[in-house]
């Protein structure tokens, strides 16, 4: 897929990896189209690198639909928004419950569905999915997080397949603890000794690079949490234990503690 000149539907890009996703696209000559819940900071990106800014909230049915139609004919669409949905299910009401299923899982697809149709009919095209290490591998006090981007990953590897015949790529990213924006780095968390953390630019290196060679799965994290992510795959019981004796629970538990407010 090339990059210079296409039209790219960028979602979450008001966070700090998704500022370092609209940065990398522009800088290759994409013309970035960026939405986000906060048109004060999603304007000036905007602004900034030639882009168009369209605020929308993916937590609203009706959004993904919207945004869409309002973003024009997309090249690449970048799914990047989600929700921590980090904690204990017996904590969330039945209201958060939805609202993370709806901007981490079903916002994605209702994208998917519409952006790949179009681009099928044109025969190129690509589809990325910004999702997690926690969608290989599940730790406790994380559920509703791992249902949303276990049901991501299937999803994106089944699409690939249906979409390959039209000429259209679909890719997922998959970053481990990032620091200095996002999630992790906004909770506060301290990690245990000798668990390495990423960049966002890291984070937007590895998309680009999925979108150049059309690459299924793209993993951003040291080695580390990768066979992690492996071994989790592989055997999720000794993954488990395995996390339970290295501080896995605490770091859990201090991250749920960190995005409470963001449910």
């Amino acid at each position: 897929m090339r990059l210079d000149g296409a039209r790219v539907l960028l979602t979450g890009a008001t966070g700090g990896i998704g500022r370092a996703l609209a940065v990398a696209f522009a800088a290759r000559g994409a013309h970035v189209v960026l939405s986000g819940r906060r048109a004060d900071v999603l304007d000036p990106l905007a602004a900034e690198l030639g882009g168009t800014a369209l605020a929308a909230d993916l937590a609203d049915r009706d959004a993904p639909e919207a945004l869409l139609a309002a973003a024009g004919e997309v090249d690449v669409l970048v799914a990047n928004a989600a929700l921590p949905a980090s904690g204990l299910l017996a904590d969330y009401s039945i209201g958060e419950i939805d609202r993370a299923l709806d901007v981490n899982l079903r916002a994605p697809i209702v994208m998917a569905k519409l952006a790949g149709a179009a681009m099928a009919g044109r025969g190129r095209g690509h589809l990325v999915f910004v999702s997690s290490l926690s969608g290989k591998t599940a730790s406790g006090h994380a559920s509703l997080y791992n249902a949303t981007k276990f049901g991501m990953r299937g999803f994106a590897l089944g699409l690939r397949e249906d979409l390959r015949p039209h000429g259209v790529g679909v890719s997922t990213v998959f970053p481990g603890f990032i620091r200095d924006a996002g999630m992790f780095a906004e909770a506060g968390v301290s990690l245990p000794r000798g668990v390495g953390t990423r960049t966002p630019e890291d984070v937007a290196r590895a998309t680009l690079k999925a979108v150049d060679r059309n690459a299924a799965e793209v993993d951003v994290a040291p080695l580390g949490l990768r066979l992690g992510a492996l071994i989790g795959g592989a055997a999720p019981a000794l993954s488990a234990a395995v996390q339970r004796r290295a501080g896995g629970p605490r770091v859990s538990h201090d991250l749920a503690a960190g995005q409470r407010a963001k449910r």
